[in-house]
């Protein structure tokens, strides 16, 4: 017997291991691939960014293309549209570009792309990629490709790598003369652009321009902010062109990588394109299932509770906080050796005085029971059997709650009102065994075990009740597994309860 009882545990002991694992993994996967916090209400920022193109008609059919975002690493498409009407819209999946096409059209055109954006990360040239090839060198004249390599050479005594120096030296301040007469007199983004990448060409170093945005709230822009990506090192660094700074900036969005235009517009004149952009606040829960599509199109997440109705959630999120509930009293009892009036009313008490309030729900628990207690003395008296007894205290304790309830309406007075949260049928059972017990062990035991019940019902209402425990048990369920497994381990517990280890101490002295 002692054998199969030492498997028995060692079994759940493996079995508690592996549940461990599994709900490590599983945690590790919800909050890498669905986006789930251990902080309750955690917020994410979504962008949106607006597109507005405008057109004049020439009488030509009209043909539109304009890049969009491509999927990255740096951020997630959360939604995106476009405002055209009377045009044909198609996606070019390989090169993100958006075709609008439309037969001749007279009045001036305004077309609108929108993207909504989240969970922007900046990859600080941790984008591997496979090597490019040799980028072409530019064709200079002689005396062009010689100051070309001096600027090279002089570049050398700035700080950073080949890049950064390179455009530290181009925006030295004051610029060196070699950089005057060698950058065009009213210089733009773009020439900067094309001057670095010309520069690296020579030294052999792949190059591109990048377009983006900085997400800023209610920016407006006429044109978006350039910056230049450089091959090194077996992946593509992200380089400011002012400041040779690698990386990109905090909240940076890549809408577009090499050097093709932005838009290009056939059959209209004097096209411009605006972008606004425009922050709000999600919650990270309810960005979980597009976060965990885009990890897997066959996620785990369709099968989970959280793609259940907002209402069958709420329901199963009280539902998941019972097994630890559980736990306590099975270590109040087991282990500390408290006894209380029957299992599982602590438990139930606690999940009252969550919705009574602590302070109000305890003052009717009070009031309930003592008035309770002393009509079943009353009625122990009448000498009635035990069903119809119990039966009355059941109808006392409803008239009671309905009197408490009346005043406290009249008087708006919150803690009367709270009596209506507690289970009717449990008070009444708890005055039941109260006065049994006082008649059978004396009105010590009966008031230590009313003591008690409420002890345990005081702590598991202050686990229960703080919302951080709760988030995490409901976004984590799998560790319910993890509680079974202690749970069963604690029943093949045979030793000393630690209030008898007080008990019996005189025997150890002796």
């Amino acid at each position: 017997m002692l054998k199969k009882f030492a498997s028995v545990r060692f079994t759940l002991s493996i079995l508690l291991f592996l549940s461990i694992l599994f709900a490590g993994y599983s945690i590790y996967y919800k909050v890498r691939y669905w986006g789930f916090n251990f902080v309750p209400k955690q917020n994410a920022d979504v962008w949106t960014v607006e597109a507005h193109i405008s057109f004049e008609p020439n009488g030509d059919p009209i043909k539109v293309s304009l890049t969009t975002p491509a999927k990255s690493d740096e951020f997630k498409i959360l939604e995106e549209n476009i405002i055209a009407s009377g045009y044909t819209v198609k996606k070019d999946e390989n090169t993100s570009r958006l075709l609008l096409t439309a037969p001749k059209l007279k009045k001036t055109q305004d077309i609108y792309y929108r993207v909504m954006l989240f969970d922007n990360i900046d990859s600080r040239g941790k984008t591997k990629a496979p090597k490019p090839n040799a980028p072409k060198k530019p064709i200079f004249e002689e005396q062009r490709m010689a100051v070309s390599k001096q600027i090279i050479d002089m570049a050398k005594k700035e700080n950073g790598d080949d890049v950064a120096q390179i455009i530290r030296f181009l925006n030295k301040v004051p610029l060196e003369p070699i950089v005057q007469s060698y950058l065009p007199m009213q210089k733009t983004p773009r020439d900067m652009v094309e001057t670095i990448s010309d520069l690296l060409a020579i030294k052999g170093i792949p190059s591109r321009m990048v377009r983006g945005f900085k997400l800023e709230e209610n920016k407006k822009s006429l044109a978006p902010d350039l910056m230049i990506e450089a091959y090194m090192d077996n992946v593509w660094k992200t380089y400011n062109i002012e400041t040779g700074d690698k990386g990109l900036p905090e909240n940076f969005v890549v809408f577009q990588r090499g050097g093709d235009a932005l838009i290009d517009v056939e059959g209209g004149n004097n096209s411009t394109i605006r972008f606004s952009v425009l922050k709000s606040i999600a919650s990270s829960m309810s960005l979980a299932n597009k976060r965990a599509k885009l990890a897997d199109n066959k996620s785990w997440y369709d099968y989970s509770i959280y793609n259940l109705p907002l209402a069958e959630q709420n329901t199963l999120k009280w539902l998941s906080i019972f097994p630890l509930a559980i736990l306590i009293i099975v270590l109040m009892r087991n282990v500390v050796g408290l006894q209380t009036m029957g299992t599982f009313t602590p438990m139930l008490l606690a999940m009252a005085l969550v919705k009574t309030g602590f302070w109000s729900g305890l003052l009717c628990f009070a009031l309930i029971v003592g008035v309770g207690l002393a009509i079943r003395f009353w009625l122990s008296r009448l000498n009635l059997l035990m069903v119809p007894r119990i039966s009355s205290v059941v109808i006392i304790v409803i008239i009671m709650m309905q009197f408490l309830t009346v005043i406290g309406y009249q008087f708006k007075y919150d803690v009367a009102l709270s009596a209506v949260f507690f289970p009717i049928i449990i008070m009444a059972w708890i005055i039941e065994r109260a006065s049994i017990t006082w008649e059978e062990d004396g009105a010590v035991n009966a008031g230590k075990e009313i003591v008690n019940s409420l002890f345990v019902a005081v702590i598991t209402y202050f686990i229960i009740s703080s919302e951080y425990i709760r988030h995490i048990m409901f976004a984590f369920e799998e560790l319910n597994l993890v509680i079974l497994f202690i749970v069963m381990l604690l029943g093949t517990y045979t030793g000393y309860r630690l209030l008898e280890l007080k008990r019996f101490k005189p025997l150890v002295k002796e």
